[in-house]
Protein backbone atom coordinates (compact mmCIF):
# COMPACT_ATOMS: atom_id res chain seq x y z
CA UNK A 1 0.00 0.00 0.00
CA UNK A 2 1.05 3.46 -1.14
CA UNK A 3 2.68 5.28 2.22
CA UNK A 4 2.81 8.94 1.30
CA UNK A 5 -0.71 11.33 1.47
CA UNK A 6 -1.79 10.85 -1.81
CA UNK A 7 -3.66 7.36 -2.37
CA UNK A 8 -6.06 7.65 -4.95
CA UNK A 9 -4.46 5.55 -7.61
CA UNK A 10 -5.52 8.01 -11.02
CA UNK A 11 -4.55 11.02 -9.26
CA UNK A 12 -1.46 9.67 -8.19
CA UNK A 13 -0.58 8.45 -11.63
CA UNK A 14 -1.04 12.25 -13.36
CA UNK A 15 1.27 13.40 -11.62
CA UNK A 16 3.95 11.11 -11.60
CA UNK A 17 3.46 11.02 -15.49
CA UNK A 18 3.54 15.07 -15.62
CA UNK A 19 6.20 16.78 -17.01
CA UNK A 20 7.59 20.30 -16.77
CA UNK A 21 4.64 22.92 -17.38
CA UNK A 22 2.07 20.33 -17.76
CA UNK A 23 -1.04 21.44 -16.25
CA UNK A 24 -3.63 20.05 -13.64
CA UNK A 25 -6.97 21.22 -12.49
CA UNK A 26 -8.68 20.90 -9.57
CA UNK A 27 -12.14 22.31 -9.70
CA UNK A 28 -15.35 22.51 -7.68
CA UNK A 29 -18.38 20.64 -7.92
CA UNK A 30 -20.19 22.81 -10.66
CA UNK A 31 -16.90 22.97 -13.30
CA UNK A 32 -17.77 22.04 -16.70
CA UNK A 33 -15.49 19.07 -17.63
CA UNK A 34 -14.08 19.17 -20.98
CA UNK A 35 -14.25 16.03 -23.11
CA UNK A 36 -10.35 15.68 -23.66
CA UNK A 37 -8.58 16.27 -20.32
CA UNK A 38 -8.31 12.84 -17.68
CA UNK A 39 -11.24 13.31 -15.58
CA UNK A 40 -10.84 12.77 -12.18
CA UNK A 41 -14.38 12.68 -9.68
CA UNK A 42 -13.25 12.48 -6.44
CA UNK A 43 -16.55 14.06 -4.98
CA UNK A 44 -18.69 12.26 -3.28
CA UNK A 45 -21.53 14.66 -2.13
CA UNK A 46 -21.91 17.94 -1.07
CA UNK A 47 -18.50 19.12 0.35
CA UNK A 48 -16.68 15.62 0.21
CA UNK A 49 -13.97 16.12 -0.54
CA UNK A 50 -13.53 19.74 0.24
CA UNK A 51 -11.16 21.70 -2.57
CA UNK A 52 -8.67 22.35 0.29
CA UNK A 53 -8.49 18.66 1.39
CA UNK A 54 -7.79 17.70 -2.51
CA UNK A 55 -5.57 20.70 -2.79
CA UNK A 56 -3.27 19.79 -0.14
CA UNK A 57 -3.00 16.04 -1.19
CA UNK A 58 -1.93 16.94 -4.38
CA UNK A 59 0.56 19.66 -3.57
CA UNK A 60 2.36 17.28 -0.96
CA UNK A 61 2.84 15.68 -4.28
CA UNK A 62 3.75 17.48 -7.14
CA UNK A 63 6.28 20.38 -7.63
CA UNK A 64 4.30 23.50 -8.21
CA UNK A 65 5.73 26.33 -10.86
CA UNK A 66 2.90 28.58 -11.22
CA UNK A 67 -1.39 28.95 -10.56
CA UNK A 68 -3.96 30.36 -12.41
CA UNK A 69 -7.05 31.48 -10.45
CA UNK A 70 -10.08 33.73 -11.62
CA UNK A 71 -10.67 37.27 -10.64
CA UNK A 72 -14.17 35.99 -9.06
CA UNK A 73 -12.64 33.22 -7.11
CA UNK A 74 -10.55 36.25 -5.32
CA UNK A 75 -14.17 38.83 -5.40
CA UNK A 76 -17.26 36.07 -4.50
CA UNK A 77 -15.30 33.56 -2.08
CA UNK A 78 -12.22 35.12 -0.60
CA UNK A 79 -12.17 33.47 2.72
CA UNK A 80 -11.25 30.52 0.58
CA UNK A 81 -9.11 32.20 -1.94
CA UNK A 82 -7.07 33.75 1.10
CA UNK A 83 -7.08 29.93 2.73
CA UNK A 84 -5.50 28.71 -0.57
CA UNK A 85 -3.05 31.71 -0.99
CA UNK A 86 -1.93 31.57 2.39
CA UNK A 87 -1.14 27.12 1.83
CA UNK A 88 0.72 28.02 -1.50
CA UNK A 89 2.89 31.06 -0.13
CA UNK A 90 3.86 28.16 2.40
CA UNK A 91 4.33 25.98 -0.15
CA UNK A 92 6.90 27.61 -1.78
CA UNK A 93 8.90 28.52 1.08
CA UNK A 94 9.09 24.48 1.39
CA UNK A 95 9.98 23.63 -2.10
CA UNK A 96 12.81 26.79 -1.93
CA UNK A 97 10.77 27.80 -5.83
CA UNK A 98 8.80 30.54 -5.38
CA UNK A 99 4.94 30.30 -7.32
CA UNK A 100 3.77 32.47 -9.50
CA UNK A 101 0.08 33.59 -9.45
CA UNK A 102 -1.84 34.88 -12.55
CA UNK A 103 -5.74 35.75 -12.43
CA UNK A 104 -7.87 35.45 -15.48
CA UNK A 105 -11.81 35.69 -15.66
CA UNK A 106 -13.71 32.65 -15.25
CA UNK A 107 -14.24 32.50 -19.47
CA UNK A 108 -11.29 31.89 -19.63
CA UNK A 109 -10.55 29.72 -17.05
CA UNK A 110 -12.68 27.39 -18.64
CA UNK A 111 -10.98 27.60 -21.87
CA UNK A 112 -7.38 27.14 -20.19
CA UNK A 113 -9.00 23.77 -18.45
CA UNK A 114 -9.02 21.59 -21.77
CA UNK A 115 -5.14 22.34 -21.94
CA UNK A 116 -4.81 20.43 -18.75
CA UNK A 117 -3.30 16.46 -18.50
CA UNK A 118 -6.31 16.16 -15.77
CA UNK A 119 -9.16 17.48 -14.25
CA UNK A 120 -10.19 16.86 -10.74
CA UNK A 121 -13.58 17.69 -9.50
CA UNK A 122 -14.02 17.76 -5.87
CA UNK A 123 -17.05 17.88 -3.97
CA UNK A 124 -16.48 21.73 -2.88
CA UNK A 125 -19.97 24.25 -3.37
CA UNK A 126 -18.22 27.16 -2.89
CA UNK A 127 -18.55 29.23 -6.14
CA UNK A 128 -15.21 29.43 -8.18
CA UNK A 129 -13.38 27.24 -6.06
CA UNK A 130 -10.86 26.38 -8.75
CA UNK A 131 -6.89 26.17 -9.42
CA UNK A 132 -4.66 24.84 -12.66
CA UNK A 133 -1.48 23.90 -11.13
CA UNK A 134 1.43 24.21 -13.07
CA UNK A 135 4.65 21.77 -12.63
CA UNK A 136 7.78 22.74 -11.82
CA UNK A 137 10.79 20.92 -11.82
CA UNK A 138 12.35 19.34 -8.10
CA UNK A 139 16.31 20.79 -9.17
Amino acid sequence: MKKHVLLNAPLSHVIATMGHTDQLVVCDAGLPIPAAPERIDLAVSRGVPKFMDVVQAVTAEMQIEQVILTHEFAEVSPALHIELVAHLEHLAEEQGHTITFEYVSHEEFKELTHLGRAVVRTGECTPYANVIFVSGVVF
